[in-house]
């Protein structure tokens, strides 16, 4: 890169080499601001959607709702059951069925973990724990 001299001539000499000092600068600082924009500028597109006439969709199934309450009995559905009558009863509910499970916190894990190998036997996947919001 030339640069000027303190030497006085009468003669000027151009200088033929690019200064990309200030090139560079404007690009960093383009590159920074698309960086920060970018998340920013996601936008909907507005489309005129046909209508059609369509068969609603079919009900979901209702959930199973398992209860264990702290002396240790099993509901299912509000019916009394026992662990080894479970696997059998869940049999009868679709595969894609949820499975709503409410414990007392006192349950021991053991019990729990029994509940959810009879789900899982029965090919139900979607077991979901009941909580409370805190108060």
């Amino acid at each position: 890169m030339a640069f000027g001299s303190f030497e006085q001539t009468d003669e000027i000499e151009a200088n033929a080499e690019i200064n990309m000092v200030p090139f560079i600068d404007v690009m960093l600082v383009l590159l920074i601001i698309f960086m920060i924009t970018a998340p920013l500028m996601s936008h909907a597109v507005k489309v005129n959607l046909p209508q059609a006439s369509s068969q609603p969709l079919a009900p979901v199934a209702k959930p199973i709702d398992i209860a264990m309450t702290e002396s240790g009995e099993l509901l299912l559905n509000g019916e009394s059951t026992t662990f080894s009558e479970l696997p059998a009863r869940l049999t009868t509910f679709a595969k894609d069925t949820e499975v709503h499970l409410r414990a007392d916190k006192t349950t021991p894990y053991e019990a729990l973990a029994q509940v959810l190998s009879a789900c899982a036997e029965a090919g139900l996947a979607k077991v979901g724990f009941v909580t409370e919001l805190p108060k």
